[in-house]
């Protein structure tokens, strides 16, 4: 792939995880790459020293972006600071899983808001100056619940098939100025909230991945890579899923 110099990128929930990978990863391809968190400060700092300690160029911004004020920051923060946007990574996501019956209705706003909301938000915010630039890359980080369904998420595969939706729909509004919108669909990955998973539980999941393994943050990192890259520049309204085969 080309590289990504002299693109100003911003990812949502960039402090550690997928969103940390794929911040990583465009740096690393030469964008200039603003690392948004909501709490965690010091984690967005050591992802900012990693990139900057590389030759990369990055900074690290708190807002919370499932609210309007959060999510209009954090794109002003990316145009003040460096002229402009050209991509956008929606990655900021949360879960509360359970079982319908138990599960409180905090439990799906929560989730609804911090993952779809927040996409809509963040996307609404960029488009106004990626269409005056007349270019942008939007990527919107979905699951494969979102695709399949899951158990036990009801308010999570909601948000994700939701975020699936809002990405056909906003592709179509925005192709006419050269500003492709696409989303990346993880099935199991291997990040700190699944390492810790019993081994027969990883082995068993392993039996329905076609591949037979689960999925690296560098696999989604490198998928979104493709995405915001000239090399998908007519590729638009597309969920590149990122399996291991799971979904077909």
């Amino acid at each position: 792939m080309t590289g990504l110099s002299e693109r100003i990128a911003v990812v949502t929930g960039a402090s550690r995880g997928i969103g940390r990978g794929i911040a990583l990863e465009l740096a690393a391809r030469g964008a200039t790459v603003v690392v948004n968190y909501q709490k965690n400060a010091d984690a967005a700092n050591e992802v900012v020293a990693q990139i900057t300690d590389a030759g990369g160029q990055a900074s690290a911004f708190g807002a919370d972006v499932s609210q309007e004020d959060g999510a209009n920051a954090l794109i002003k923060y990316a145009i003040d600071t460096y002229g402009k946007i050209d991509i956008l990574v929606n990655n900021a996501g949360t879960t509360r899983d359970n079982v319908i019956m138990m599960m409180g209705a905090d439990d799906f706003d929560t989730v609804i808001q911090t993952n779809l909301r927040s996409t809509w938000l963040c996307s609404k915010a960029a488009v106004r100056a990626m269409m005056r630039k007349r270019y942008g890359r939007i990527v919107n980080v979905t699951s494969i619940s979102g695709i399949m369904g899951n158990a036990g998420q009801t308010n999570y595969s909601a948000s994700k098939a939701g975020i699936i939706g809002l990405t056909k729909a906003l592709a179509r509004e925005v192709a006419a100025r050269n500003i492709t919108v696409n989303a990346v669909a993880p099935g199991f990955v291997l990040t700190d909230l699944t390492a810790d998973l019993p081994e027969e539980i990883t082995q068993r999941l392993n039996e329905n991945i076609p591949l037979g393994r689960w999925g690296t943050i560098d696999d989604v990192a490198k998928a979104t890579a493709f995405l915001v890259s000239d090399e998908a520049a007519y590729v638009t309204g597309h969920v590149l899923v990122v399996d291991g085969g799971l979904a077909m």
